[in-house]
């Protein structure tokens, strides 16, 4: 098990750190460091990982992604994660930038994310890829001729985004299986159904199925219906993946005192 983290969106990562380090109890791997999410800036994520296993003792899994970085940026930034004792990184294109964003900000890319997962094994790191998939017409439609390429340049294990559903689960899962690559299940406790309703829009490669929708719907305590949810799909990640990466919703981790309570392994 990881724990999805976003920096902090100022220079101060004292606040997120005392409470991520408030998990000690819990019986989970480590962390998955993202790298300014949905094109918004946040403290550079591989400073931040590296405060994080300092002050956790944990390890830190570093998202490097192509949009903001070119070869030469991204040869430096994995030279630097060696130095800190970074030893696994996530491997992805990066969130698009918002239209409104672009007169301000612009894509610096000149690697895609397959020669990135080469780069980052050739400076002897552990590397993983993001599963894609596209959301249309109310179902998921899983690549599995990119997750293919991104496995022959070197990528050696695969994080999906979450999912929240069985079939979708074991369509992924097939998937992975074929390609002989260990995969972590994305797991995303929906709060509201207002909150499903935002994810399907705004939120790339995310589907909320029809029944998840009427079950938030019709629930008395939607929060405590959708950790019920999200316990469901980890009793099925542990049947069908090598793990899972837990996604505290809007930095609420203390939700994983009830996902993975201490003293249950």
């Amino acid at each position: 098990m990881t724990v999805e983290v976003v920096p902090p969106a100022s220079p101060d990562p004292e606040p997120l750190l005392e409470r991520l380090h408030s998990l000690s109890a819990l019986p989970f791997f480590g962390f998955s460091v993202a790298s300014n999410p949905v094109a918004r800036p946040r403290m550079s994520a591989m400073a931040f990982s590296a405060l994080l296993q300092n002050r956790t003792g944990r390890p830190a899994i570093l998202h490097c992604t192509t949009r903001d970085h070119n070869s030469l940026s991204l040869t430096g930034l994995l030279w630097g994660a060696r130095a800190f004792g970074i030893r696994t990184v996530l491997a992805a294109s990066g969130d698009t930038v918002a239209l409104e964003q672009r007169l301000k900000v612009s894509r610096v890319r000149d690697i895609d994310v397959f020669g990135l997962i080469r780069l980052a094994r050739e400076q002897g790191l552990e590397v993983g890829a993001v599963i894609d998939v596209r959301a249309r017409g109310g179902r998921l439609l899983l690549d599995p001729k990119r997750l293919e390429r991104k496995v022959a340049a070197g990528a050696q294990f695969a994080v999906s985004q979450p999912l929240f559903d069985r079939p979708s689960a074991e369509s992924l899962a097939a998937v992975c299986r074929a390609l002989g690559i260990p995969a972590l299940l994305g797991i995303l406790p929906p709060r509201t159904i207002g909150h499903v309703e935002f994810l399907s829009r705004k939120v790339a490669g995310i589907e909320i199925p029809d029944a998840v929708r009427r079950r938030l719907g019709a629930a008395d305590d939607p929060t405590a219906e959708g950790l019920l949810l999200a316990r469901e799909m980890i009793d099925t990640a542990r049947e069908l993946f090598a793990g899972v990466c837990l996604m505290p919703p809007f930095n609420r981790y203390e939700v994983l005192s009830t996902l993975v309570p201490p003293g249950s392994g």
